[in-house]
This record gives structure tokens, C-alpha cells and sequence, in this order.
């Protein structure tokens, strides 16, 4: 993640191509086409960067999704747009995501300018962090240009840290920082510049990646799987393949579960990961899964796969606590806003306030007519348009986060504390 122009795919695209995961023919001739256009500078970004219009304006406009393999870890790449146009593809890519890197340029006024007002640095912390990434990699990028300045980096290190600690919620022992240039792969994958060894003596930033820990509690949870795409035809007896990322729990061959919200039954007949045959896969894993049962008009964006003897709920209304962030417009009853969840973004407004909260927790007002920027957080209950598969972040901390937005700005995140199921009569107090 971070600002546009911060040199995010050319880091990664270097990053692979040390690794081994793009050969050299591939890139002498991103060489030569870049240098054609004009922009040899690109020929790494291209690498990631792969639709024409991506290359031809230099800037990232989907979630790119790339695996790769260390001695130690198996780990799956998405590098997201920096431009704040697209930023509900960098939501949907944080959803995913067990740990984030942040890249900020460290030439002098590129970093202020997109740490400051208007750059997308700080929204992007807010937003991962809300979305419960705890892990944080801050790639310190084109240092070379700065001729490997120990004093820049600290200057930088010194802005971020505070405001990653108290603004934007990270522990400071998940945050790490990382000296680097994506474009001469320096510290990348070795650390050969005399001018940075003389001050830097700690990880490259594959070394720092392999240190990532993973969340193993929530394999134990109940089986979820949001569907990201599907199709007809299989393998393994398959009449429908679907899709997506297992949020949550477990699946093996011959499982039997539940689409929701069809609440139709399946069988799974094949799994496959990173294109290869498999008995079963975990939580985190991205999967292709071969199902017999249902029919396929009954499948959309929305629809998930869940544990038949304990579903995903469905439900377009929900009771939440929301951190507020700096809102223009006050919240009132009725306002209308947009909520990212998993990879689904719908309509919605706010239909109770209960209560605001100060900074430091108190209680500033129950029943509130409207939510200011003088707020911390608040107790709200919210509608959807439409309906979607979601959990109580108790229930489950994958399913149970969510975004809103307004006027092209983030406005809140949030948890969801209670789901107003379909055919629930309302309270009367």
C-alpha cells in the first residue's frame, strides 16, 4: 500500500524478479518497451502493471495478485493502486491480506506530500489497520536517491512512528522499517551498498516479509468462503466451480456445505490451490473449489459457502461500533453513506444513534442527534440496500470488520456487535 507515485510495483516487481519468479527474457523486454514510450524506468512496474492502460499512465488500477516462494514461506503478493480513484479496489485488497508493506518515497517533499493532507499514506494505515492488519513492513524507498542518508530515514521513521502508534492504532513492536530502492533492488533481497552498510545492519525486506505470523485461532472457527467469482464446468464430478478466499475454518473433499443465500446445499468434489490438486485447504488459502448441487443462477457476488450445520448469517441490518475519522459532514439519522465489506461495497444509511464515545472511552452522549468530529467512536445501528453475508466481529474478526465511505473520503470502520436477522421483530423499548 501507499501514496501514488511511491514506486509500490516497481519495488515488487524487482523484489520477484531477484527472487527468480520472472526471467530475464521477461524483463529485457519490458526494458525495450518501456524505453520505446519513453518510460524505462517502468519496465519493474510492468511486471505487476499489466494492462495497457495500467502502463500507459504509470499507475495501478486493480489488486494484483502474485505468489511466490522463500525457503521458509509460501506467500501470496497483491500489490494495490496508491490513486485515491481506485481506492475501493485497495479495500478490497486490504480484506485479504494477513500483513501489510507500506511504501513511502523517501525523496525530499514526495514523502511530505504524500504523508501530509490529501495523501493517500495516512488513509491507507487507517484503513488496514481498521480492517485488522496488526502487522506492519514500512519500505523507506528510493533512499538511494537520497544517497542512503541515515538522517532521512530517521526523519521519516520519526513522523511515521508516532502517528502509526497513536493515530492509527499499530503496536510499535509490529512495526518495522525497512531502507530500500525498488529500482536498484538495493536491500531487497541483499544489502551490497558501503554507503547503507555503514549504518543499517538489520533485515533485507524478504528477510522482515518471512517474519509475518499468522492468526492459526481462527482455522478452529466455523467454515466461510466468500465467492469472488464462479463458472460452469469442474473436475472431480463438478458441475459448478467457484472462487474465492477461505476466511474462516476448513474444507475437504467429499464436505458437504451450505450457499448462502440460496440456502442451497453442495458438495465439494475438488479443491485446487495455486492451480494444483488438493484434499483440503485452510484458512487464508485462495482456492478453486468443484461443487455438485446447486443450480448456478442461484450464485452472485454476494454469495458465500459456509458450514451447513452452522451458516453464515444474512442480514441488512446491523448493530455497530464505528471509530469516526475526520468527517466533514456531521452523521445524522438517515445519512447515507457507502459500507466496503469482504469484497462487497453496497448503499447504505444510518438508522440509530445510541452513543458517542470521547477519546479515552467515557461516555460523551447517549442518543445523539447527530456525530461530529468531537466524537472518538459511537454505538450506531445501520440499513443496507441490500443484504450480505457478515458475522459479529466476536463471532468472527474476518467477517465482522467493514468500511464506510462518503464523498469519495473514509468516514468510519467498524466492528459489528449484533445482526438483525430476517424475520426478527423489533424491540419494542
Amino acid at each position: 500500500i501507499g501514496h501514488v507515485d511511491a514506486g509500490k510495483s516497481t519495488l515488487m516487481g524487482h523484489l520477484l524478479t531477484l527472487l527468480g519468479d520472472v526471467n530475464e527474457r521477461t524483463i529485457q523486454k519490458y526494458q525495450r518497451d518501456a524505453e520505446k514510450i519513453g518510460k524505462g524506468s517502468f519496465a519493474y512496474a510492468w511486471v505487476l502493471d499489466e494492462t495497457e492502460e495500467e502502463r500507459d499512465r504509470g499507475v495501478t488500477m486493480n489488486v494484483a495478485i502474485t505468489k511466490f516462494e522463500t525457503e521458509k514461506r509460501e506467500i501470496f503478493l497483491l500489490d494495490s493502486p496508491g490513486h485515491k480513484d481506485f481506492i475501493t479496489h485497495m479495500i478490497t485488497g486490504a480484506f485479504q491480506a494477513d500483513a501489510a508493506i507500506l511504501v513511502v518515497n523517501a525523496k525530499t517533499g514526495d514523502f511530505e506530500t504524500g504523508f501530509d493532507a490529501g495523501g493517500q499514506t495516512r488513509e491507507h494505515t487507517l484503513l488496514i489497520r481498521s480492517l485488522g492488519i496488526q502487522q506492519l513492513i514500512v519500505a523507506v524507498n528510493k533512499l538511494d536517491i537520497m544517497n542512503w542518508s541515515m538522517k532521512r530515514f530517521e526523519e521519516i521513521k520519526n513522523r511515521l512512528i508516532g502517528f502509526l502508534t497513536s493515530t492509527a492504532g499499530f503496536s510499535k513492536d509490529n512495526i518495522s522499517f525497512i531502507p530500500c530502492s525498488g529500482l536498484t533492488g538495493e536491500n531487497l533481497v541483499k544489502r551490497e551498498s558501503e554507503a547503507l552498510n555503514s549504518w543499517y545492519s538489520g533485515n533485507s525486506l524478504i528477510e522482515q516479509i518471512e517474519t509475518v505470523t499468522i492468526n492459526k485461532e481462527i482455522i478452529k472457527k466455523p467454515f466461510r468462503m466468500a465467492i469472488s467469482d464462479y463458472y460452469s464446468g469442474g473436475f472431480g464430478g463438478a458441475n459448478i466451480t467457484v472462487n474465492g478466499r477461505i476466511e474462516s475454518g476448513s474444507l475437504q473433499i467429499g464436505q458437504n456445505v451450505l450457499l448462502t443465500p440460496s440456502n442451497e446445499y453442495a458438495q465439494v468434489k475438488s479443491i485446487m490451490v495455486n492451480f494444483e490438486p488438493v484434499k483440503y485447504a485452510i484458512t487464508g488459502d485462495n482456492v478453486s473449489v468443484g461443487i455438485v448441487g446447486p443450480d448456478i443462477l442461484q450464485l452472485s457476488s454476494k454469495s458465500f459457502l459456509s458450514c451447513y450445520l452452522n451458516p453464515v448469517p444474512y442480514s441488512k441490518r446491523f448493530q455497530c461500533k464505528i471509530i469516526l475519522f475526520d468527517i466533514d459532514i456531521p452523521i445524522t439519522i438517515g445519512f447515507p453513506a457507502i459500507i466496503h465489506h469482504q469484497h462487497i461495497t453496497e448503499q447504505m444509511h444510518f438508522t440509530k444513534l445510541i452513543r458517542a464515545f470521547n477519546k479515552n472511552g467515557t461516555v460523551a452522549k447517549e442518543k445523539p442527534k447527530c456525530l461530529t468530529k468531537n466524537y472518538a467512536s459511537a454505538i450506531v445501528q445501520i440499513k443496507l440496500s441490500s443484504p450480505i453475508c457478515a458475522e459479529t466481529f466476536a463471532e468472527n474478526k474476518n467477517l465482522g470488520r467493514f468500511v464506510i465511505r462518503s464523498e469519495g473520503k473514509t468516514i468510519a470502520a467498524g466492528i459489528i456487535l449484533n445482526i438483525k436477522k430476517k424475520g426478527e421483530r423489533k424491540s419494542k423499548k
